[in-house]
């Protein structure tokens, strides 16, 4: 590829992508910031309100209200779904320009052809979200504290894994990746899924089943999480002798990736 075509076409995306992240990230951390702050709703027939909020923004005010099983909806129901869909796409796009064709993809030295990288690459993302729902949804994530430990031994052994086979950059890289492929996951396999389900069995006049309501939500606050060293990740090109050019890289992401969960609950639980 042209090297002026490879670079607008990076700056573009790039743009683009953080455009679409920035609306993305910061309406999950709004609506999970909500679900702290409702308030119990009471009064005669509002006992399928589970709670409420008044907001004040722009000169306006808003009260929000979270209903118990969905009742039947209005016309207009905003679902809150291609901000994901566009961020990944677009930092799906940016692998492709950047990595794939850009040949920074694999360590020169490792003896892989280009070829074998990309299957690699396509391997973390496919991988990832496949060990993700085997971590979460086994006996091991019934305990927050157990399922978080094993997922940051499993990240720091990635990045372990794909030094030496990718380059230091592209390996840091896939991880930050393999983070964004399961949070679109999550939206477009489990939280939508369950809504469209939640909404089907009110229309239907059937039992909600809150379950689905409970492992949506959890797949959101995951999201929370792996947004901040997602981030961190991002913008570690710019930082490579801190970063991926350490003679300890895993546990330096590891290490970022512990502060940007940290970081994370702070904003969730404290904020």
């Amino acid at each position: 590829m042209d090297i002026n075509v490879s670079e607008w076409l990076n700056l573009l995306v790039r743009w683009f992508h953080i455009i679409a992240g920035i609306t993305w990230i910061g309406q999950t951390y709004l609506f999970n910031w909500m679900e702290r702050r409702l308030t119990p709703a009471t009064g005669p027939g509002r006992e399928n309100v589970m709670g409420q909020l008044w907001m004040v923004h722009g000169g306006g005010f808003y009260l929000v209200e979270k209903q118990r099983e969905p009742e039947l909806m209005p016309r207009t129901l905003y679902w809150f779904k291609w901000e994901s869909a566009l961020t990944w796409i677009s930092g799906f796009l940016l692998l492709v320009i950047v990595y794939w064709t850009g040949g920074v993809l694999v360590d020169l030295q490792s003896g892989i052809s280009e070829t074998a990288g990309i299957a690699i690459s396509v391997s973390v993302l496919v991988a990832g979200w496949v060990g993700y729902n085997m971590v979460w949804r086994s006996p091991l994530g019934r305990n927050e504290i157990v399922g978080a430990a094993v997922s940051w031994l499993l990240v720091v052994g990635l990045v372990q894994l794909l030094n030496g086979r990718l380059s230091s950059r592209a390996a840091y890289l896939h991880v930050g990746a393999m983070f964004g492929t399961i949070m679109a996951a999550n939206v477009w396999l489990r939280i939508l899924p369950a809504q469209r389900q939640m909404l089907a069995a009110t229309k239907a006049g059937d039992a909600v089943d809150m379950t689905l309501a409970a492992r949506a939500r959890q797949c959101s606050k995951h999201n929370t999480y792996l947004s901040v060293p997602l981030i961190a990740i991002m913008i570690s090109n710019h930082f490579p002798t801190a970063t991926y050019g350490s003679h300890d890289s895993a546990l330096v992401l590891g290490g970022l990736t512990l502060v940007g969960w940290g970081a994370a609950k702070v904003m969730r639980d404290v904020l």
